[in-house]
């Protein structure tokens, strides 16, 4: 017998895009570079926090693309000239994807100390009782 997958069971009727959802977030993972922390910051307020060390604030770009939130980095290679007997700080590029759930906004983000704040706030959805008349037949 096999098991049912999580979008078809039969009380979770709309909820199709559930499993799509988990395989992108899966797949978003990639790398371990940069890295990060999540944390909840107040009732409805998270915060996630990438470490960026030798970014600049224009070598980085965030934007929301599909209920994602996309952090980029590109650094610039100014290394005409010089000479490395050691190259162990790599100028490399990363993106990092964050699934959004419906009602969370990005309320802002800031650099500090090498480390990039992206605020987020999750709004309390409203709360909604329909009453659905039965037609006679």
């Amino acid at each position: 017998m096999t098991k049912p997958a999580l979008g078809s069971h039969p009380f979770l009727l709309g909820f199709e895009q559930l499993e799509r959802l988990v395989e992108r977030t899966a797949k978003a993972e990639g790398s371990g570079y940069p890295p990060y922390n999540i944390e909840q910051t107040g009732p409805t307020g998270y915060r996630i926090t990438l470490a960026v060390a030798g970014f600049s604030e224009d070598d980085l770009s965030i934007t929301i693309e599909d209920k994602s939130l996309v952090i980029r980095g590109r650094q610039v290679d100014e290394d005409e000239g010089r000479v490395f007997l050691h190259r162990g700080i790599a100028a490399r590029q990363f993106q990092r994807s964050f699934v959004l759930a419906d009602g969370v906004e990005v309320a802002g983000a800031e650099m500090e100390n090498g480390l990039l704040h992206v605020d987020l706030n999750r709004s309390e959805p409203e709360r909604v009782v329909q009453t659905i008349s039965i037609r006679k037949g």
